[in-house]
């Protein structure tokens, strides 16, 4: 999952004219917010907290974390009580920014070309790649219409499916500890990654 430095999130349409207006098609919202990410690493007066509460703010709106979290568990998502999945797609998506909006910082110039895009119902794929100096890496996002917008429950890197990818994770922890010891990991993990980010920004001159 190294490749997910670029077109994480969803952007909504501005219409001054509403009847006037289409619906912005995937594409079109996946263009339009990648646009405002490459956007906000490019400001060179932005750096920090402040940089990573812009791309949050672009970015983490725009994945229906509910639908990934339903996803991610499976079966065991009926099994688990409102509660527990409340705090899993609490968990899931703090998990998710913290592993990769580090690595979203670390652009350098790619370049994103955009394919194919297939609409089925309310279901929609889009196909990029990105391409640095060196290769070129498919990125493909799977997104569910929920009224005009169009936002993202799995993400495919290099063929591999983030969801499917957490999901064999996770269903193994929960058959051996159930939902209860698979949100403690979690929480433990999330307590990791922040302390190193807090870490990392301390050792800063």
């Amino acid at each position: 999952m190294r490749y997910g430095l670029v077109g994480l999130a969803l952007a909504g349409l501005l219409c001054g004219y509403p009847a006037l207006c289409r619906a912005a098609s995937p594409q079109e919202q996946l263009r339009s917010s990648v646009d405002k990410v490459i956007e906000t690493l490019k400001d060179k007066s932005l750096s920090g907290k402040p940089r990573r509460e812009r791309l949050t703010s672009i970015i983490r709106p725009r994945f229906d974390f509910r639908v990934m979290s339903q996803w991610v568990l499976g079966v065991q998502w009926r099994r688990a009580t409102e509660p527990q999945k409340q705090r899993f797609t609490d968990l899931f998506s703090d998990l998710l920014e913290a592993t990769y909006i580090g690595k979203i910082e670390n652009y350098t110039d790619e370049r994103v070309d955009y394919g194919e895009e297939r609409i089925e119902g309310d279901r929609a794929l889009v196909e990029t790649n990105v391409v640095t100096k060196s290769a070129e890496i498919p990125i493909n996002y799977k997104l569910l219409r929920e009224g005009e917008e169009w936002r993202i429950y799995d993400v495919v890197i290099e063929n591999v499916s983030l969801v499917r990818n957490y999901r064999s994770t996770y269903d193994e922890i929960v058959r051996k500890e159930g939902i209860d010891g698979l949100l403690k990991r979690m929480e433990d993990k999330l307590a990791e990654l922040r302390n190193a980010e807090g870490s990392a920004k301390g050792n800063q001159p």
